[in-house]
């Protein structure tokens, strides 16, 4: 990945230092300092919680907008499916996709069609595969990150299948190149997300060199136009229920798995939970399972930080058309394993491990930081108040060895000592 892009900024005149995100974040990398929130991108793993929990909107996603592709000649949206769960049951996908072409791009197409296609592609790498398990499911990106950071051991264990979103933009620039006699650099697909985690695996995706979508769309930041011509599309229903196959369910938590033909599979969401069944394989637990499905998300993508309904409704309305549409295939099988076989699916490259930074690059000196940190944290209350700016007494005493904080941030250091100094001072 990449060092110079991240998906989320600071905004300092909203940020009140509240500390909210500080305290959301899973991997510990915001402070407060100076009553700003600050990111420290070397531990940033693109979740985006930190944008769901700020009160004030002070964290904000870095997506593109129609203007950044203005330079194509010809625009095609790509939504992740998780936006079909964003308007009232009625309004169907057919729905959705028509009114994208009334709000600035010139075609939208489904998804799923794809995240069924990779599923029969996934069945097929199950069958074939010899080596530890579980398998780890590499679509969200978040996760992928997570564990090339904290649990690098089981980097081979992320399945080596290219993403729904990747495969779908492939198809379709081909197709419209061929439709239009246009050039495929002309041709732009733009990702509409329901997370920052996936504007950086457009920009840096993991084992390609480049991506084969052009930029993305915050799911949040076109819902009020989409919304209005929603409404204007809906009065014409038209081939509304022209979405269909379980790819359908790949937005909720478990929708993976259920397109799978195993059932030895399990499913998690939330990052944390995540953590800790990581935790478990890389202690060699789990090994009877075959999929383990991972959502930095509770709910999947269809709880995403960048989307707007409730999540819980959102997973209703899109279970919901998979009752309804999800019986009848969206590809074919056949043609899809005939595909695979060509290698169609695969990734050219293995993940490779990329660890927090160590205490130093130093190994003598990593070793006396960390023998000091342990002083620290000794002479701490542990009570993680985070009044020091630091999310927990652990990460204070990190910081403090890293030049980034002194002992007296701790409030309760501070306490004591002037405590100490009044009684130095009556003595």
């Amino acid at each position: 990945m990449g060092d110079d892009l991240r998906s989320v900024r600071v905004n300092p005149e909203r940020c009140r230092g509240r500390m909210s995100c500080m305290r959301a974040c899973p991997t510990e990398a915001i402070r407060i300092r100076q009553g700003r929130a600050v990111i420290l991108e070397d531990r940033c793993i693109d979740c985006g919680e930190c944008v769901r929990a700020c009160p004030n909107s002070a964290i904000q996603p870095l997506t593109g907008s129609f203007t950044d592709f203005a330079r194509f000649k010809y625009t095609v949206a790509l939504p992740s499916p998780a936006i079909y769960g964003q308007f009232r049951r009625d309004i169907l996908p057919g729905t959705i996709l028509r009114a994208l072409t009334k709000i600035g791009f010139d075609e939208a197409c489904d998804l799923t069609w794809a995240t069924e296609a990779v599923s029969i592609a996934i069945d097929e790498f199950l069958a074939d595969y010899r080596g530890p398990l579980p398998l780890i499911s590499p679509f969200c990106p978040a996760v992928v990150r997570l564990v090339q950071a904290r649990f690098p051991a089981l980097v081979d264990q992320l399945v080596p299948i290219d993403s729904p979103m990747e495969i779908a933009a492939r198809e379709i620039k081909s197709r419209k190149a061929r439709e239009l006699g246009l050039p495929m650099d002309e041709i732009g697909v733009i990702y509409l997300t329901p997370c920052p985690a996936k504007i950086v695996a457009v920009e840096y995706p993991p084992r390609k060199r480049t991506s084969d979508l052009d930029g993305a769309i915050a799911i949040s930041d076109i819902y009020q136009p989409l919304l209005a011509a929603v409404a204007r599309e809906a009065e014409h229903p038209g081939d509304a229920e022209a979405v269909k196959g379980l790819g359908l369910g790949w937005p909720v938590l478990g929708g993976q798995a259920a397109c799978l033909r195993t059932e030895d599979t399990l499913a998690v969401g939330g990052l944390r939970d995540v953590a800790r069944i990581l935790e478990d394989v890389e202690n060699g637990k789990l090994g009877e399972l075959q999929y383990l499905e991972c959502h930095a998300c509770p709910q999947g993508c269809c709880s995403g930080p960048l989307t707007v309904e409730n999540p819980y409704f959102a997973r209703s309305k899109i279970l919901h058309l998979v009752a309804r549409y999800g019986r009848q295939p969206g590809c074919s099988r056949e043609e899809i394993q005939r595909l695979y076989r060509l290698g169609y699916f695969s990734l050219p490259a293995r993940f490779s491990p990329q660890p927090f930074p160590p205490l130093d690059a130093e190994i003598s000196r990593a070793i006396e930081k960390r023998a000091r940190m342990k002083e620290i944290l000794e002479t701490l209350p542990r009570i993680d108040c985070g009044a020091c700016g630091a999310p927990t007494c652990h990460s204070f005493a990190e910081d403090v060895v890293q030049g980034r904080a002194g002992l007296e941030d701790c409030v309760v250091l501070a306490a004591e000592q002037a405590r100490r100094n009044r009684h130095t001072a009556l003595a």
